[in-house]
């Protein structure tokens, strides 16, 4: 790992973001809560929240963090037949927070799949990335 021990503890935040397209009979039952699995998007919602704080245990060499805060957003798009997850991770740190983040909204899409796989293999999980950072050395960046 590299070390970071000589480095200023500073808040520090990301947010990360992606999609996952299906089916419009799939989204109903995402929407109506009918899933034989249960409530889809509160599920992945706690998915993506532990992701976030087991990031340091997936991730070789990424630095476990103390986060202080994890929140996870999705947004049903009926004209896309998709859902948009975006996660936001907080923390006081000496390296970035990025990586939870990202691994927070890719295990929150992939528990979505997992959660419908039986009635639509088809579903497509884009555009995972990251839409912001601020704190640390580099300051600011955000997304175009």
């Amino acid at each position: 790992m590299v070390d970071v021990g000589s480095k200023a503890e500073t808040a520090r935040l990301a947010r990360a973001g992606g999609t996952i397209y299906m089916q419009a009979t799939t989204l109903d039952l995402v929407r109506g809560g009918t899933s034989k699995k249960g409530d889809v998007l509160g599920i992945a919602r706690i998915a993506a929240i532990q992701a976030a704080k087991r990031t340091g245990e997936l991730i070789p060499l990424c630095h476990p963090l103390a986060l202080t805060r994890v929140a996870a957003e999705f947004v049903i798009d009926e004209e896309k037949h998709a859902v948009h997850c975006e996660v936001t991770a907080e923390c006081f740190g000496r390296t970035g927070i990025e990586m939870e983040a990202l691994t927070a909204a890719s295990i929150g899409l992939l528990t979505i799949y997992d959660m419908l796989k039986a009635v639509d293999r088809g579903m497509r999980i884009d555009g995972v990335r990251l839409l912001e950072k601020r704190g640390g050395k580099s300051g600011h960046w955000l997304a175009e």
